[in-house]
């Protein structure tokens, strides 16, 4: 019974199985020559020989399916720390909270990104979602986080901000539907936003993306109304189709963003998560305690399984800070 017990340590389940096959081999040749196959004692050797063998063997596939999703799991949480840098607290005038609940899909990597970056007096902000998942995502994400850092500051409006990523993103899925079948299928939608430090508003240009919900005192939360253009990378009508809207957003306002990975949640009857309803208790929070109750009330609403990855951002309009850091 050693060498069935010792083969794990050294080899895989398949040489693990055959080390077991042969040992049970043996202790029935061993039978045979002493007393034969039908004695209680033989017969006890070699079922308790069997069955020890099965369970290593169990335990040997288990051992290496969990090795193998861990080399991913590791790599895929890496390459998302280094994407997903956390929000700064406070960016100027504005506070700000964020949260990204991963589905905890095995060895994928999700598709939410988000970012924020300084442009003269104002603060840029960009929450959005890749379709597709795994290394092609990363990529995506990568190219879209840069190319906005990048260019952020050389655009005084979003619409030509808008305009210049999807341009980038368009050449990059250009350049590699060659190698990738599924190319076609990618594309980021993309909420833009501009806060500037010393008007009480915000202007935002809208890829495809959920619209924001602003909270404000004694107000019901109802999403911005505002005209979107198709995703970043999907060239369905003119490159310049990218338009503005202006909301109010004064001292004591908070924009809440989201990916749809919040909306699309269901519970266990399959109705959609009411992000609009749910967060109106909450919307005198500061918001990083706004995050924290929303992030817990929608893993108890789906029963702690989302079918997607889902990010939130909080955004308060605080008092005005003299010193504001030139870029994120």
């Amino acid at each position: 019974m050693i060498a069935p017990a010792l083969a794990p340590s050294f080899a895989g389940p398949r040489t693990t199985a055959a080390v077991g096959a042969l040992a049970v081999a043996a202790q029935v040749f061993i039978a045979v020559l002493h007393g034969g196959l039908t004695t209680s004692n033989h017969l006890a050797r070699i079922a308790a020989l069997t069955l020890l063998s099965v369970l290593i063997v169990l335990f040997t596939m288990v051992r290496e399916r969990r090795r193998l999703l861990v080399r991913p799991q590791s790599v895929a949480e890496a390459a998302q720390r280094a994407l997903l840098r956390p929000l700064p607290e406070r960016i100027g005038a504005l506070q700000i909270a964020c949260r990204y609940l991963a589905a905890e899909e095995e060895t994928q990597i999700g598709g939410d990104l988000y970012t924020a970056t300084r442009a003269d007096h104002t603060t840029r902000l960009l929450i959005g979602d890749i379709r597709g998942k795994g290394l092609a995502a990363v990529g995506e994400a990568a190219l879209l986080l840069s190319a906005l850092r990048l260019t952020a500051a050389g655009h005084p409006s979003l619409p030509g901000l808008a305009t210049t990523l999807d341009d980038h993103v368009h050449r990059y899925l250009t350049d590699f539907s060659a190698t990738d079948d599924e190319t076609g299928e990618h594309f980021i939608t993309a909420l833009l936003l501009d806060l500037p430090d010393d008007e009480p508003l915000a202007r935002l240009t809208n890829c495809g993306h959920p619209p924001p919900l602003p909270l404000r005192p004694s107000q019901e939360p109802l999403p911005v109304a505002a005209d979107a253009a198709p995703p970043l990378g999907v060239r369905l009508t003119s490159a310049n189709s990218h338009t503005e809207t202006t909301v109010p957003f004064d001292t004591g306002d908070t924009l809440l963003l989201y990916t749809d990975g919040v909306i699309d949640a269901r519970d266990t009857s399959g109705a959609f998560y009411p992000l609009a309803e749910r967060v109106a208790r909450w919307a005198h929070c500061p918001p990083t305690a706004l995050v924290k109750h929303l992030r817990r009330d929608l893993l108890t609403y789906t029963g702690g399984h989302l079918g997607d990855d889902a990010a939130l951002i909080a955004v308060h309009r605080a008092a005005h800070l003299h010193k504001t850091p030139h870029m994120i």
